[in-house]
């Protein structure tokens, strides 16, 4: 058999749910090698192919939603019709639930979410839609080697036409931050710090407060195109601001924070990433 490959063919952003940590913000590379036979026109698969329905497929799959791993014992899954209702009950951070509809979220027959446990769920799907004469695929997933700082953060934008939209997806991303020129390696890490395994939410968005089993939470919800969402989560795994969470709100965000403290004629920058090679950079 002849192999194709082609690296970081797609990048996953999403969100899955660790009963150690929370909701937990992610973002894998994807590598992939097809195996199999040449077809008339001296191909395993066209190129152009892969980079669209294996992509695509990719993308569908796992980008942009919360991954649940149903199989352990702290999570409990009901469905009605097109939704999904789960609840996570953690000795360690508490109750979360989330209620979406079913499209938003992936359930994995695991105990937890690792690349070694969705490669071959991923692997055995794709192989499936691609033609005869590909043999086997194969799939690396992988973090991105971050230098500095990073944080992991979840959130959803009830205005978004996309996927964005749905309520628990995430990112792994890192910071940067320059004060007159001269990267602040102390100002990074304290916003990693602050945002490691964070929910970001819109104040607007927060339905109620509640206290419950020695727990204070928060419980989010907004109607948007793909239908109802709904998150509740304990309020120290969340941080709220007054406006969307884009990465463009968000990088403005943490500049006028910082530019609090800092003397009216300092030059500041902050890059704030969302994912892998892409965010938003802002100036206070």
């Amino acid at each position: 058999m002849t192999a194709l490959f082609v690296n970081q063919l797609t990048t996953l952003d999403f969100s899955f749910l660790s009963p150690e940590r929370g909701v937990v913000g992610e973002t894998w590379l994807a590598d992939v090698v097809l195996y199999g036979d040449l077809d008339e026109q001296g191909m395993v698969f066209d190129f152009g192919h892969v980079k669209k329905q294996v992509k695509a497929s990719l993308d569908f799959l796992a980008d942009h939603r919360l991954l649940v791993p149903v199989a352990h014992s702290s999570i409990q899954v009901n469905s009605t019709g097109d939704r999904l209702d789960v609840t996570m009950d953690s000795s360690a951070v508490g109750t979360i639930n989330c209620k979406a509809p079913a499209q938003a979220m992936l359930l994995v027959d695991a105990e937890q979410i690792t690349t070694d446990v969705l490669t071959p769920i991923l692997e055995k799907a794709l192989l499936s839609e691609l033609p005869d004469n590909v043999k086997n695929v194969k799939l690396r997933l992988y973090s991105e080697s971050i230098e500095g700082a990073y944080y992991h953060y979840s959130h959803g934008l009830k205005k978004h036409l996309g996927d964005c939209q749905r309520i628990a997806h995430g990112h792994r991303s890192a910071i940067q931050i320059h004060v007159n020129g001269e990267r602040d390696q102390l100002l990074e890490k304290g916003w990693a710090k602050k945002w490691h395994d964070i929910y970001i939410a819109t104040t607007e968005d927060l339905l109620d407060c509640f206290e419950q089993n020695g727990h204070r939470y928060n419980r989010f919800g907004y109607t948007s195109d793909q239908g109802y969402f709904e998150l509740t989560i304990a309020e120290h795994l969340c941080y709220l601001i007054d406006t969307d969470t884009t990465v463009e709100l968000l990088a403005q965000h943490i500049a006028a924070e910082i530019s609090k403290a800092l003397p009216d004629n300092s030059d500041l920058q902050v890059t704030a990433y969302e994912g892998l090679n892409k965010g938003s950079i802002a100036r206070g």
